[in-house]
């Protein structure tokens, strides 16, 4: 589940100042660090999952369930490569990081489209998925 759909179910609401957002993040549900929380808020006002009005950050929550169902095209994708190597979640994750080295930023699903590729795995299922 992301971060601020879990900070949305534990206030109630969509609407935080931002160092509540942090502490509630950081602190009251311990999901990530002070630093990696002021990172995420960053990152979602760049993509849009929040907004900033009247020094308020409202979540926008459409957004927030299209970037979930990514989420869970990647889990999908992930346990699928584990089961078909039969490796464990963790060793596909470094693998994916792996790639992420040698490529640079790209998607984190494409990155693991590619390794299920490289590895012999059958990612037909995913083609249309990802555009492909």
């Amino acid at each position: 589940m992301h971060p601020l759909k879990r900070a949305v179910e534990y206030k109630g609401s969509v609407e935080f100042t931002r160092s509540e957002l942090v502490g509630i993040l950081a602190f009251t549900l311990r999901l990530v660090d002070v630093k990696t929380a002021k990172e995420l808020i960053a990152k979602s006002l760049e993509e849009g999952l929040l907004e900033e009005r009247d020094g308020l950050l409202v979540v926008n929550k459409s957004l927030l369930v299209e970037e979930e169902a990514e989420e869970d095209l990647f889990d999908e994708m992930v346990t699928h490569i584990a089961d078909s190597l039969g490796w464990e979640r963790e060793e596909v994750i470094e693998g994916i990081k792996a790639l992420r080295e040698r490529y640079g930023d790209l998607d984190e699903k494409v990155l693991a489209y590619l390794l299920g590729m490289d590895k012999g795995v059958d990612m037909s299922r995913f083609k249309e998925k990802l555009g492909v």
